[in-house]
């Protein structure tokens, strides 16, 4: 064989091995490292449960390990960044609500992220907003909050937020604005540090999602669920007859829920993407994990295909878009 042939095969070979190990890499095996659950709150929040809830399922059906990592700050926005930092190859998976995908883009000028740089995975369930209030103020109903803080515009009462721009410092704007008295907003990194200021009497009040022990706090008056923000009032008891937004003469329409989903750095790899959804479908039907999500009074997505979430978060970003505008909130 002459030298043109010998340098013609052996470039030959080289181009079939590189070939061979390129689509080797393309189809490694996923995941082929540890999965980050990224939940941006600490423990003890209502995010850390449902995350608790589906890790070690959600690791069993792709065949690999999934931790829960809590990291909060910055209304959610520091533990956002730090997946949207990461190779976009399905090994940071983001727990997200409204909150953190949506509105941190939107309100929080040092946040540099968009609702669209995140995408979509699958839903996992929405939880229904309670007016908790501490047991040391005078109220038992929605209607009696207002009118106890519209008797209190010299001195305002106070409500706790998980942070700057989330959508439960939005809820506390929207009802200043609705009963037209002020209230003041009282930042926290988290629902857990939220609770024990309300337990303790340092703050007035708050919206959040339910969760069941807020039942053993009440029964041990330590505070008190005054008003569920829906069309109906559907918790568990001791609260079925909590006064529903729906049933409130100045709180009428005031009705809203949270939904909390998975979510991937953009650009992740599509067949990445199909197997995450399918994992989180499968450990959804769970029994026992459906059975640990509802007894917090969730409601428990049915399985959604990535393009039927994509066209879901879309609209939902549309419609946050529009809440902020109609607050007239001023980026911060």
């Amino acid at each position: 064989m002459n030298r043109f042939g010998q340098w013609l095969c052996a470039g030959f070979a080289g181009a079939v091995f590189f070939g061979c190990c390129t689509a080797a890499m393309a189809e490694a095996p996923y995941p082929s490292k540890v999965i980050s659950m990224m939940v941006p709150y600490p423990a003890g929040a209502a995010s850390d449960f449902t995350a608790r809830a589906l890790n070690d399922l959600i690791g069993k059906e792709l065949g690999g390990q999934v931790i829960v990592e809590n990291l909060g700050g910055a209304s959610g926005a520091i533990a956002a960044g730090k997946v949207l930092a990461a190779p976009a190859d399905g090994h940071f998976l983001f727990q997200g609500s409204p909150s953190e995908l949506i509105l941190s883009g939107l309100v929080n000028k040092a946040v540099r992220y968009k609702p669209e740089d995140f995408q979509w995975i699958a839903p996992v369930a929405t939880s229904p907003l309670v007016v908790v209030v501490s047991s040391k103020l005078p109220v038992h109903s929605l209607d009696e909050l207002v009118e106890l803080a519209r008797s209190r515009k010299e001195a305002p009462l106070t409500y706790g937020s998980t942070g700057p721009g989330t959508l439960y410092h939005l809820l506390g704007e929207l009802f200043s604005r609705r009963i037209g008295a002020p209230a003041t907003h009282v930042p926290y990194k988290g629902g857990a540090p939220l609770l024990q200021d309300l337990l303790g009497g340092q703050i007035d009040f708050a919206f959040m999602p339910y969760q069941a022990f807020y039942a053993d706090y009440a029964r041990q008056g330590r505070l008190r669920v005054v008003g569920a923000l829906s069309g109906k009032n559907n918790l568990p008891p001791p609260f079925e007859a909590v006064q529903s937004s729906a049933d409130s003469e100045t709180m009428k329409g005031f009705d809203f829920g949270i939904w909390t989903s998975y979510m991937v750095r953009k650009g992740t790899p599509r067949p990445i993407a199909e197997k995450l959804n399918a994992a989180i479908a499968a450990s959804l039907r769970n029994p026992h994990a459906r059975a640990q999500l509802e007894s917090q009074a969730k409601t428990v997505f049915e399985p959604m295909s990535l393009e039927a979430g994509e066209k879901f978060y879309a609209a939902e970003a549309a419609r946050y878009r529009e809440l902020v505008k109609s607050i007239g909130y001023e980026s911060q």
